[in-house]
Protein backbone atom coordinates (compact mmCIF):
# COMPACT_ATOMS: atom_id res chain seq x y z
CA UNK A 1 0.00 0.00 0.00
CA UNK A 2 1.21 3.49 -0.78
CA UNK A 3 2.33 5.48 2.23
CA UNK A 4 2.24 8.93 0.67
CA UNK A 5 -0.89 10.75 -0.42
CA UNK A 6 0.50 11.73 -3.83
CA UNK A 7 1.62 8.14 -4.50
CA UNK A 8 -1.83 6.83 -3.61
CA UNK A 9 -3.40 9.42 -5.92
CA UNK A 10 -1.11 8.46 -8.81
CA UNK A 11 -1.90 4.76 -8.30
CA UNK A 12 -5.64 5.49 -8.30
CA UNK A 13 -5.42 7.57 -11.49
CA UNK A 14 -3.30 4.87 -13.15
CA UNK A 15 -5.86 2.20 -12.21
CA UNK A 16 -8.73 4.33 -13.52
CA UNK A 17 -6.96 5.00 -16.81
CA UNK A 18 -6.23 1.30 -17.27
CA UNK A 19 -9.85 0.51 -16.42
CA UNK A 20 -11.10 2.85 -19.15
CA UNK A 21 -8.67 1.36 -21.67
CA UNK A 22 -9.75 -2.19 -20.86
CA UNK A 23 -13.48 -1.45 -20.90
CA UNK A 24 -13.27 0.48 -24.16
CA UNK A 25 -11.31 -2.31 -25.86
CA UNK A 26 -13.83 -4.54 -27.66
CA UNK A 27 -11.31 -7.41 -27.51
CA UNK A 28 -11.18 -7.38 -23.69
CA UNK A 29 -12.71 -10.44 -22.08
CA UNK A 30 -14.68 -10.55 -18.85
CA UNK A 31 -11.68 -11.68 -16.79
CA UNK A 32 -9.58 -8.74 -17.93
CA UNK A 33 -12.44 -6.32 -17.21
CA UNK A 34 -12.97 -7.85 -13.76
CA UNK A 35 -9.25 -7.56 -12.93
CA UNK A 36 -9.19 -3.91 -14.03
CA UNK A 37 -12.26 -3.21 -11.90
CA UNK A 38 -10.69 -4.95 -8.89
CA UNK A 39 -7.54 -2.84 -9.30
CA UNK A 40 -9.61 0.35 -9.28
CA UNK A 41 -11.39 -0.76 -6.12
CA UNK A 42 -8.10 -1.69 -4.44
CA UNK A 43 -6.54 1.63 -5.43
CA UNK A 44 -9.60 3.54 -4.16
CA UNK A 45 -9.43 1.70 -0.83
CA UNK A 46 -5.69 2.37 -0.56
CA UNK A 47 -6.25 6.05 -1.39
CA UNK A 48 -8.99 6.36 1.22
CA UNK A 49 -6.86 4.58 3.80
CA UNK A 50 -3.81 6.77 3.20
CA UNK A 51 -5.87 9.95 3.23
CA UNK A 52 -7.55 8.93 6.47
CA UNK A 53 -4.28 7.97 8.17
CA UNK A 54 -2.52 11.14 7.01
CA UNK A 55 -5.32 13.70 7.37
CA UNK A 56 -8.17 12.05 9.26
CA UNK A 57 -10.44 12.72 6.28
CA UNK A 58 -13.44 10.53 5.59
CA UNK A 59 -13.39 8.49 2.39
CA UNK A 60 -14.64 10.46 -0.61
CA UNK A 61 -16.13 7.24 -1.98
CA UNK A 62 -18.57 6.42 0.83
CA UNK A 63 -21.65 7.93 -0.75
CA UNK A 64 -21.20 6.49 -4.23
CA UNK A 65 -24.04 4.02 -4.70
CA UNK A 66 -23.77 0.89 -6.79
CA UNK A 67 -25.91 1.59 -9.88
CA UNK A 68 -27.30 -1.94 -9.62
CA UNK A 69 -28.92 -1.25 -6.23
CA UNK A 70 -32.49 -0.05 -5.89
CA UNK A 71 -33.29 3.21 -4.09
CA UNK A 72 -34.52 1.60 -0.87
CA UNK A 73 -31.30 -0.41 -0.51
CA UNK A 74 -29.19 2.69 -1.14
CA UNK A 75 -31.24 4.62 1.45
CA UNK A 76 -30.82 1.82 3.98
CA UNK A 77 -27.07 1.65 3.42
CA UNK A 78 -26.77 5.43 3.71
CA UNK A 79 -28.72 5.42 6.98
CA UNK A 80 -26.47 2.67 8.32
CA UNK A 81 -23.36 4.61 7.26
CA UNK A 82 -24.68 7.81 8.86
CA UNK A 83 -25.34 5.94 12.11
CA UNK A 84 -21.80 4.55 12.11
CA UNK A 85 -20.33 8.00 11.44
CA UNK A 86 -22.39 9.48 14.29
CA UNK A 87 -21.30 6.68 16.62
CA UNK A 88 -17.65 7.24 15.69
CA UNK A 89 -18.00 10.99 16.23
CA UNK A 90 -19.56 10.39 19.66
CA UNK A 91 -16.67 8.10 20.61
CA UNK A 92 -14.14 10.72 19.52
CA UNK A 93 -15.96 13.41 21.48
CA UNK A 94 -16.01 11.18 24.56
CA UNK A 95 -12.28 10.46 24.23
CA UNK A 96 -11.54 14.15 23.79
CA UNK A 97 -13.61 14.96 26.88
CA UNK A 98 -11.75 12.39 28.96
CA UNK A 99 -8.40 13.63 27.65
CA UNK A 100 -9.34 17.20 28.56
CA UNK A 101 -10.39 16.11 32.07
CA UNK A 102 -7.02 14.44 32.68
Amino acid sequence: MAKKTRTALKELVKALEKHVDVLEDPKSNRGKRDRATAKVRAAAIAYSSVMHSRTGAESPFLDIPDPRLDESTVASLKAEKDALVAKRAAKRAEKAKHAADD
